[in-house]
């Protein structure tokens, strides 16, 4: 239902710098659940023999799997502390008027309500708890136009917004909603992009590092929001990408 990089790349990022939990969703202390392509291959690599990371497969477009993969978590691991919403896909790349319905409803379906639903599932019992932290990876598409990932953009918009309408609602139960824009980062999901020389030119040319991302200056910041050190910070955007909106 999405792609394996967009799965792995940042969460491989995140285990490698925090003992914290992550399911692409779900976190708690010193344990992490990877959220997996449906046939349970995505992060066969990352999983260590400690059982520290566990992986379970899930098909994100189905609410049954997504709720099967925080039943799954819970009862391994007793609750869900921190969830980071890091599954996306874009099956289209070209001008907006031709995207089939398929296509749109796809990256609709992926990006905005499977993160719903599983925030949805999630939230209660962090808001019973009165503690806990919700990530959603957006982009910085979502804040300026393309005329080429159009639909992926709309969807990124509408996650901030996402974060932003839950930060309001989840914050008086010490909940936490944030959303990370990443520029254009080295993973084969964005492949399309860096590996055009005349886009990779137009990216970096302006932006004040000259570069783009790698998923371990993604990572950083999603450790940050779950942690202590970003328990003051709701309902925002926290744009990652070298500079290049500014320039």
């Amino acid at each position: 239902a999405v792609r394996r990089d967009a799965l792995t790349d940042v969460c491989a990022a995140v285990s490698r710098r925090w003992p914290v939990p992550m399911l692409i969703g779900a976190a708690i202390p010193r344990h992490w659940v990877l959220l997996t392509e449906f046939d349970g291959s995505a992060v066969r690599c990352y999983e260590p023999s400690s059982g520290a990371l566990v992986s379970v497969p899930v098909d994100t477009i189905r609410q049954a799997s997504l709720q099967g993969l925080v039943d799954k978590t819970i009862e391994k691991f007793g609750q869900i502390d921190h969830l980071v919403c890091n599954a996306a896909s874009n099956p289209y790349f070209g001008p907006q008027d031709g995207i089939s319905d398929d296509q749109f409803g796809k990256i609709l379906q992926n990006n905005i309500i499977s993160n719903h639903w599983l925030i949805t599932m999630v939230a209660p019992a962090m808001r019973a708890r009165k503690d806990g932290s919700i990530t959603i990876i957006s982009s910085v598409g979502g804040l300026k136009a393309s005329t080429v990932i159009g639909a992926y953009c709309i969807s990124k918009a509408a996650d901030m917004q996402l974060a932003r309408n839950l930060a309001a609602e989840f914050g008086p139960d010490n909940v936490r909603v944030n959303c990370i824009a990443p520029g254009l980062i080295k993973t084969d999901f964005a492949k399309a992009l860096w590996d055009n020389p005349e886009i990779l030119a137009m990216s970096t040319s302006n932006a004040p590092l000259r570069r783009i991302g790698i998923p371990d200056e993604i990572a950083g910041m999603a450790v940050l929001l779950a942690g202590k050190a970003g328990g003051f910070a709701t309902g925002q955007c926290f744009v990652i990408d070298g500079g290049a909106t500014i320039a």
